[in-house]
């Protein structure tokens, strides 16, 4: 990544098409209401397992709760994201954004990243090469210069701890239970909107129900099995696992 870029939307629409958008809990019954579909995303780790980089830790366990897994614990982090496999429901005839004053915090965010982990790389953004060729400067010294993105970054982190737990009741209420590892996949699952939206509106407790984690992998497996998980390879019926 360069020490240094620039940046200014120009309207194609690229980045509202195929792209499930995280939202908040908030944003996710409003989404639902307005006769939206709502996709779970589920990954789990273990908090001292494989493949947790030490400095990465700190965020991902505080955007994670901890769940009932086998003889031990999981820690599961759940996304509710608005489903655009095509273009997203409410980009209008000219490619722009029908909501632009109520759109989601990730949408406002974009191109930025709200993982503090993750570079920001043009090359994997949607936006053509001349959104980054123009506009006032967005990174300079490999930092974010502009305070009010910075500050919409942190309300969106800030919102992701705070709606774990809630997202955890949420899914145990609905029957959705099974975790992809982190770094391995996900668990993806589109539940019924309606209830959904009782469930999210219910404000449930936590049921302390009995976590499954999907593998395919079976070195994985055996590791996860030796420290108490419980484990599946079969084949889902009512999720689909996204490998990596």
């Amino acid at each position: 990544m360069s020490d240094s870029l620039r940046f200014a939307c120009i309207g194609c629409g690229k980045c509202c098409t195929g792209h499930h958008v995280p939202l908040t809990l908030d944003e996710a019954r409003r989404w639902a209401s307005d006769g939206g579909q709502v996709v779970v995303l589920i990954e789990g780790f273990v908090a001292d397992g494989p493949g947790m980089p030490p400095e990465q830790r700190d965020h991902v366990v505080r955007r994670s709760q901890a769940v009932a897994c086998g003889s031990t614990q999981l820690r599961v982090s759940v996304t509710f994201a608005a489903f655009n496999p095509g273009r997203c429901r409410h980009l209008d005839d000219d490619d722009l954004c029908a909501i632009y004053e109520t759109r989601p915090l990730v949408c406002r965010i974009y191109p930025a990243e709200i993982n503090p982990h993750l570079p920001l790389r043009p090359e994997a953004k949607d936006c053509p090469p001349e959104a980054w060729e123009q506009g006032p400067p967005l990174i300079v010294g490999q930092r974010l210069v502009d305070p009010r993105l910075n500050a919409l970054i942190e309300a969106s982190r800030q919102a992701d701890r705070e709606d774990i737990a809630a997202k955890v009741a949420i899914c145990e209420r609905l029957g959705i239970t099974t975790s992809a590892l982190k770094g391995n996949g996900f668990t993806a699952w589109l539940p019924d909107m309606q209830a959904f939206l009782a469930a999210l509106d219910s404000n449930p407790a936590p049921a302390s129900a009995a976590w499954i984690v999907h593998l395919q992998d079976p070195e994985l497996t055996r590791t996860l099995q030796q420290r108490g998980l419980q484990t599946t390879a079969e084949a889902p019926v009512y999720y689909a696992f996204i490998g990596f």
